[in-house]
């Protein structure tokens, strides 16, 4: 892993995509893949209007949080939108396409080679993942031909990857519940939709396709800015990552523990513990580190300028860390309102986008931009933000770390933990109860 991450010279130019055989190829890959999964759709919402219309509404809905935590991980250097469209679409469109067919081919194959017990057991926990998650790494493969310059760290993989991830998880799951309605033998019934997404979504969804699309975005990634190694190198971690998603993937469907442990929803939490936590801490792990990587490089660049009126030290430490980022917001809601909490989140935004083209201006120095440029530019925004702050009565973005404002963030932190585990249980205690 380099010790730096690498600044991309600038800003994601459309124009300069739509030059690129690349791009053409990948949007003729969206629209064959959109065609497929409208196909598939239509005929399922000719049969079962009202089911589809609940999965897709449950699914969709489901995706927004998963987008949003998704995408903050990388906040000083955040992604072009468009990009991240592009992939969500390539796992949603093009790697669902491609896997359902190849997926039951291929398990013919194992059928006819081995034995139909063989495949009825085990068919789905190494044909899936074999499909799917190459299905899936191809689509990083492909941001990175048609947009080199925005991968600058390993961090922007893992956000690649898991928005590819994202974007198959949320379409198989329709399939998957539309399927269970079929299955079902009923008529247009919500019942087995609402199952499929509590058991497939909401408790399932937090270690499926999007970690596995994680941990093979961070090999990527790392093949492409880890250049302080040899080539060779770079690309027996970028396989060991996409093996390392797909023993993950295979343990997840495999037939290990069909019946649960125990009975209840206590022997079914297990089994996704079990199955699901390992490549969880695997992954947070990755994205601490790239993360930190990618912060120290960053927020270097603001501490030369040693000034307090564009970033205090107490802000530099914020600014590193996602979980001080939110603290600060927090405090700034409980003291000053949404307006307090706006405004913080502003001038965090303006100093992260200031660290970014203080980087650039650092590989270019020679290059004079004109009207003072974006650092210029973003110097000044962070200003206008200090001085709405210093309105409120607040000195400076930061999160006390004590006192009674840190009690009660920490109490609302409770709260919030044991309201999830309520709600997981109750999910579990519904799916055990059907």
């Amino acid at each position: 892993m380099t010790a730096h991450a690498p600044v991309q010279p600038g800003g994601l130019s459309m124009a300069r995509l739509a030059r690129q055989p690349a791009c053409w190829i990948v949007v003729a890959l969206l629209v064959a893949g959109g065609l497929r999964i409208a196909q598939i759709g239509g005929r399922f919402a000719a049969v079962f209007p009202l089911a589809t219309l609940t999965a897709t509404a449950l699914f969709a809905l489901l995706a927004v949080p998963f987008w949003l935590f998704v995408t903050e991980l990388d906040f000083l250097e955040r992604e072009p939108t468009a990009l991240l469209v592009v992939a969500l679409a390539w796992g949603g469109l093009v790697a669902t396409a491609v896997s359902i067919p190849a997926g039951a081919a291929l398990e013919d194959i194992v059928a006819k080679v081995i034995s139909p017990g063989f495949a009825a057991g085990w068919g789905a926990a190494l044909t899936g993942p074999t499909v799917e998650e190459i299905a899936k790494t191809l689509g990083v493969v492909a941001i990175v031909l048609i947009a080199r310059s925005q991968i600058n760290s390993v961090l922007d993989g893992i956000v690649y990857g898991a928005i590819v991830g994202l974007g198959f998880q949320i379409v198989e799951d329709i399939v998957f519940a539309l399927g269970a309605v079929a299955v079902a033998g009923r008529t247009d019934d919500v019942q087995p939709v609402v199952a499929t997404f509590l058991l497939r979504g909401f408790l399932s969804g937090v270690w499926s396709h999007t970690l596995f699309g994680a941990l093979a975005g961070a090999g990527i990634g790392y093949l492409v800015v880890g250049t302080d190694r040899s080539r060779p190198a770079r690309l027996g971690v970028a396989l060991l990552a996409v093996f390392g998603a797909w023993c993950a993937h295979v343990l997840w469907n495999a037939p290990i523990f069909g019946d649960g442990l125990g009975n209840g929803a206590a022997g079914l939490l297990a089994v996704l513990l079990f199955k699901g936590l390992p490549p969880l801490l695997l992954i947070l792990l990755l994205v601490r580190r790239a993360h930190d990587r990618e912060a120290d490089y960053y927020t270097a660049h603001l501490a030369r300028l040693r000034d307090p009126g564009l970033i205090t030290p107490g802000e530099l430490a914020v600014l590193r860390s996602g979980g001080q980022r939110t603290a600060a917001r927090r405090h700034a809601r409980f003291r000053y309102g949404r307006r307090g909490s706006r405004a913080v989140r502003r001038l965090q935004r303006a100093q992260a986008r200031l660290a970014v083209e203080l980087s650039r201006a650092a590989r270019r120095p020679t290059v004079a931009e004109p009207g003072g440029g974006a650092v210029w530019r973003w110097r000044a925004e962070v200003r206008a933000q200090r001085a709405v702050l210093s309105g409120l009565g607040m000195p400076e973005a930061v999160a006390p770390r004590t006192g009674r404002d840190a009690r009660v963030r920490r109490a609302w932190a409770v709260v919030t933990v044991a309201l999830a585990i309520v709600v997981v249980w109750a999910a579990l205690t519904a799916l055990d109860g059907s």
